[in-house]
């Protein structure tokens, strides 16, 4: 990332940011199995695999070709896994980000047809290659689209970190589970973001946790009551001062790898609940870290026209910090 926030626009994409990511659509374009499999392999950082899992699965009719490259090499995880996340993709898409009350029962029902079919791939992959954070960190994702509860997501987890103590994606991806909308509860996941970053290596992403936690209850404070006691809720000075400690832990430490895919989400999630608690002076340090590198995550919770929000939000913060 860069040092200096240019005045450019912020770049979203991040294989329009990152070159390694770039290279790898690039492949699967082309269809070309050797330069996936040779680009994960590049990638020992596991949180680096998962977004570029995610890289591939996003891309628009790549399950054919990842099914292909599956069925060719029945014994290898990698291709499997990447299948079984396009089949989640596609699924996620079926069922929109809405609330529960505004999804169709038709959208339920397809939704979760897909992500059945991504379960059955994840499970052998999961029994034959136990620490294939991979698929563990997918079928975290499945048992909450699947509604299996609490328990079997925490169980997911739990396996994921038995090889994989730190995994930020999949700690992300928990912190969801545990949230209200999905069953859980605050105490839970703030319990859980607080966990995560008191454990957590110095310079880890996940003091971003906090940060993630504390927006997700914002944002429920604002639509239940209003804007200004979801400011109100971010002021508070407890929650201040976790916020303030968590960033000098993660993304402020010395040890922070500036070049980590994560922290580019990890500074965002500081800036915007800076920003939504109107500190833009707070905001400012993450904002010149990230320079023009954005993440749709958390942004969209300010309002729908996340990139505004970001232009808006870092245009305040360097004004005063």
């Amino acid at each position: 990332m860069s040092a200096l926030p240019p005045p450019g626009r912020p770049i979203f994409e991040p294989a329009e940011r990152i070159p390694a990511l770039a290279a790898l659509r690039s492949c699967v374009q082309r269809k070309d199995w050797d330069g996936v499999a040779a680009a994960f392999a590049a990638l020992p950082d596991e949180d680096d695999r998962a977004l570029a899992c995610r890289t591939v699965a996003e891309w628009r009719g790549s399950e054919v070709f990842l099914r292909e490259a599956a069925n060719r090499l029945p014994g290898d995880p990698l291709p499997r896994t990447l299948h079984a996340d396009r089949l989640i993709q596609i699924g996620w898409g079926i069922r929109t980000g809405h609330r529960a009350e505004g999804v169709t029962q038709r959208q339920f029902d397809e939704f979760h047809a897909y992500l059945r079919r991504a379960e059955l791939l994840l499970i052998d992959v999961c029994a034959e290659h136990p620490e294939f954070a991979l698929a563990w960190y997918l079928r975290v994702i499945t048992a909450r689209g699947l509604e299996l509860g609490q328990g079997e997501a925490r169980r997911r987890y739990e396996r994921l970190t038995e090889h994989h103590p730190s995994h930020f994606s999949g700690q992300m991806q928990l912190l969801q589970q545990l949230c209200p909308k999905w069953g859980g509860s605050w105490e839970a996941a703030h319990g859980f973001a607080q966990e995560c970053a008191a454990k957590a290596p110095d310079g880890s992403p996940a003091g971003a946790l906090v940060a993630i936690a504390q927006m997700e209850q914002y944002l429920e404070v604002a639509e239940k009551q209003n804007g200004r006691a979801a400011k109100a809720y971010l002021l508070e000075p407890e929650n201040r001062a976790r916020l303030l400690a968590a960033a000098e832990a993660s993304v402020l430490h010395p040890a922070a790898r500036a070049d980590a895919f994560h922290a580019v989400t990890a500074h965002n999630a500081f800036a915007c609940a800076h920003s939504a608690a109107g500190l833009p002076a707070a905001a400012a340090v993450h904002f010149r870290a990230l320079g023009d590198h954005a993440s749709e995550f958390p942004w969209g919770y300010l309002s729908n026209d996340h990139a505004a929000e970001f232009v808006r939000h870092r245009r305040a913060a360097l004004a005063k910090g």
